[in-house]
């Protein structure tokens, strides 16, 4: 026992004797849920064929399950898994030794282009599963950049962004926040690139399972397309997308935009205008209801305009709708990026990066049923956590493992403070 320093008439010490303690007691959460769900079964079931599965020592199954866990942990690459190949909780559900760092780089650079396939249909159907006994749903299409350091394929310059980059399409419930699908593009397309087939093919999926549901579509100016708008008017679907500001549009503002003016800009006021009208452009087919917002912020003056099917007044369409796609999607962007790491895409394949997407959205679709599960409980501070709340305050629990002939068992801290939180969702 050597001192480390004096804190007044007591000597600071330590020693390494203490018991083999893992600070990741709450895999066994994570192990339930997928246990109950079969959720990572089933894309593993989609993705792999290896008849001869006896040849090698970890099965697919394990080696996703180990890379979902451990990003939803906090271990954003393969490389942190050589600080966990002792840790007794991962090693207990894992069978004992765990995946190496080649074993994991192995894997990820064993998909092709067939293999996403699959697990993008396998992600939409997993979707479909949840919308029982909802009578609507949104969704939510928004893009982000995923900037690019190294010789990956794909990894492009472009000039909206002025960086090299991965160009990241998501489709986001509206409601839940579930990732119903991500999408890895080259870095130089264009936003829309892709969108208008993916959401189409996602619609006709939904409504083989759930004809009757109504569904809503959102998204930016991007998205903005005489091609979006036929084809969502074909579907029968509710949509609210913003539009780039243009000469005409703004002539039909043009004397409101002139009262905010004068009446609130210029005298440094903050003040709303909201006005909807019926703009049909030279490459439309036919003339869309406009949502046309007119903001003097105090500061400056900000012009907004959005298309749309829906029914109500400019204000409630923009205010009670449109801009709940913030929350609902980007936010949830930022939550993929900073907390499991979609934008840690470093293998140099395309596929094998594309991969790394999708097991960053299963894990979060992960976080997110264990954010459910917190919502039943009467724990009503925990509502609200995000998936780095979660993991910080709830999976991150000191605990041992004791094994005997009979019994596997798991003592977590006496001085965890959510152990009464942690205790429902593992025994009830």
């Amino acid at each position: 026992m050597n001192s480390i320093f004096y804190q007044g008439n007591r000597v600071i010490s330590g020693d390494f004797k203490g018991e083999r303690t893992t600070s990741d007691g709450s895999v066994i959460l994570l192990e339930k849920i997928e246990r109950n769900t079969k959720c990572i079964l089933r894309y593993c079931n989609r993705l792999f064929d290896r008849p001869k599965q006896c040849l090698v020592k970890y099965s697919m199954y394990t080696l996703l399950k180990y890379r979902v866990y451990t990003v939803l942990l906090g271990y954003e690459d393969c490389n942190d898994v050589e600080h966990l190949k002792d840790d007794p909780a991962l090693g207990q559900i894992f069978g004992g030794r765990l995946p190496s760092q080649p074993t994991l780089s192995r894997f990820e650079n064993s998909v092709g282009r067939s293999e996403i396939w699959s697990l993008s249909e396998q992600m939409i159907e997993e979707y479909i599963t949840t919308l029982k006994d909802r009578e609507e749903m949104i969704i939510d299409v928004d893009s982000t950049d995923d900037k690019t350091h190294g010789s990956q394929e794909f990894s492009l310059f472009n000039g909206f962004y002025d960086h090299t980059i991965y160009n990241q399409l998501f489709f986001h419930d509206g409601q839940t926040g579930q990732i119903i699908l991500p999408v890895l593009r080259p870095g130089n397309v264009h936003t829309s690139k892709w969108a208008v087939n993916i959401l189409e093919r996602m619609i006709d999926k939904i409504r083989e399972v759930y004809p009757q549901i109504r569904i809503k579509v959102r998204a930016d100016a991007g998205y903005s397309s005489p091609e979006v708008y036929t084809m969502l008017r074909k579907k029968k679907v509710d949509y609210c997308i913003g539009i780039p500001s243009n000469r005409n549009l703004r002539r039909k503002i043009e004397l409101t935009h002139e009262e905010v003016y004068n009446d609130y800009y210029l005298k440094g006021e903050k003040h709303i205008e909201m006005r909807d009208f019926d703009y049909k452009a030279s490459s439309w087919c036919s003339s869309e209801k406009v949502v046309a917002k007119i903001e003097s912020t105090g500061k400056g003056l900000d012009t907004r305009f959005v298309v749309t099917n829906l029914e109500g007044t400019a204000k409630d369409i923009y205010y009670d709708f449109y801009v709940k796609r913030g929350d609902a999607s980007e936010n949830r962007i930022k939550e993929m990026k900073n907390m499991c790491f979609a934008d840690r895409l470093s293998d140099h394949r395309f596929w094998a990066n594309y991969l790394r997407l999708f097991i960053s959205s299963i894990s979060f679709n992960l976080g997110l049923r264990i954010r459910q599960g917190i919502q039943e409980t009467d724990h009503e501070k925990a509502h609200n956590w995000q998936v780095s709340s979660i993991r910080t305050y709830l999976l991150k629990v000191a605990a041992t493992v004791k094994i005997t002939k009979t019994r596997v068992h798991y003592r977590f801290s006496k001085s965890f403070v959510h152990q009464k939180l942690l205790e429902e969702l593992l025994f009830h």
